[in-house]
């Protein structure tokens, strides 16, 4: 029996994951509560002056996708790590680089994605200035899937501990804070007539790089911590 195609495999894994995802919807949904949660209580905490809630939106936004990315990082590996699917990942006849880059992914569609689509409404509650919101989606769709693929590093890395959510989120907010400082200061200095265009190319330069990389440090973090 010949081995199959990394497109067939890559199908295949996309195809279950979106099943479990779709078993646990609740679950999937709520990055996109927490996120609107955090966004909805800045006017409430600080008023409605428009201009204020304005200067401090892309900051606040890029907090609340980056706080909600958090909350996701412990169930990439979790429900492979319990029924053994993990160790049958180890064994198929394809790169387990390549599965987690195919987890990766779905699990940007499903987690992130839907915080980035429903942006444009949360930068409304935010009096976001409109000519603002090409810059911020642009950092979000560079910033986001950067997120996910570090994230997929240090949830390999703690894969064998079992209850390690504060410790996901204490190991991977030191990798998240470049992207958010990036992220968030690109629409800044829009905002303030700056150049914001080097900021983007950075996020953009280091989501190349993860891409490359990101799945293959997971696999030999994976590797060892299940030998």
């Amino acid at each position: 029996m010949s081995a199959p195609s990394l497109l067939a495999a890559a199908r295949a894994q996309a195809q279950r994951d979106l099943r479990l995802v779709w078993r646990r919807r609740g679950d999937a949904a709520q990055p996109l509560l927490f996120a609107l949660m955090v966004v909805a209580l800045f006017p409430l905490a600080l008023g409605a002056d428009p201009q204020q809630l304005g200067r401090i939106a892309p900051g606040v936004l890029w907090v609340a996708v980056l706080l909600a990315s958090l909350l996701t990082l412990d169930t990439l590996y979790r429900s492979d790590v319990e029924d053994g699917s993990l160790e049958q990942m180890l064994l198929a006849p394809v790169p387990l680089a390549w599965l987690l880059a195919v987890r990766v992914g779905v699990h940007w569609v499903t987690a992130a994605l839907p915080l980035v689509i429903v942006t444009p409404l949360l930068a409304e509650l935010l009096f976001l200035p409109a000519d603002l919101l090409p810059v911020l989606m642009a950092s979000l769709l560079l910033g986001t899937p950067l997120l996910s693929l570090m994230g997929a590093v240090v949830a390999a890395l703690t894969v064998g501990i079992r209850r390690s959510g504060m410790l996901l989120a204490l190991l991977a907010l030191p990798l998240f804070l470049p992207v958010l400082v990036f992220g968030a200061g690109s629409v800044m200095a829009a905002a303030q007539g700056l150049p914001w265009v080097g900021a983007l190319l950075l996020l953009g330069a280091g989501l190349a790089l993860a891409l490359v990389l990101a799945p293959l440090a997971a696999a030999a973090a994976i590797r060892i911590a299940l030998n």
